[in-house]
Formats: structure tokens, C-alpha cells, sequence
């Protein structure tokens, strides 16, 4: 996995390796439901409905870690 601006991620915070992690996995499934879609013959509405309910809470995961980001990041501007 490649850090954002080549920065190594080893040094990058927790909360900006779990930004990372989120967006992978988001990005993973959107191909995977990119393909189910394309297979149209072979998805079926239980799969898709499936790729839609993993599709949200990956998505809610990425917001999560943003937002905990924001908050470290804030912080530091504070120190």
C-alpha cells in the first residue's frame, strides 16, 4: 500500500494508517461490486443488496477515521 505524498508509513500516526486501511478496504470492495455488477447474468438482487449493505459500512469506517483524524490533527494545531 502506497502513503499518500510518498510519505513512508511507518511514520505516519495511527489514525493516519487506519485512513489508509479504511480507504483500501472501501476501494477493494468497490471493485468487487464493480464486478458483480458487470457479471450481470450471475448477480443476483440478494448479492447486490449484500455489495450495497458492505459498500455503507466501509464507507461509515472511512468517515470514522477521517473525523479521528481531523480531531489528532486539531489537537496537535493546539499544542
Amino acid at each position: 500500500m502506497k502513503a499518500v505524498d510518498s510519505t513512508p508509513l511507518s511514520t505516519i500516526t495511527v489514525a493516519e494508517r487506519e485512513v489508509h486501511a479504511a480507504a483500501e478496504r472501501l476501494r477493494t470492495q468497490i471493485e468487487e461490486s464493480l464486478a458483480a455488477v458487470a457479471n450481470h447474468s450471475q448477480a443476483d438482487v440478494e448479492d447486490l443488496e449484500v455489495y450495497a449493505d458492505r459498500l455503507e459500512r466501509l464507507a461509515r469506517d472511512l468517515a470514522v477515521a477521517l473525523r479521528e483524524l481531523a480531531r489528532e490533527r486539531r489537537k496537535e494545531d493546539q499544542s
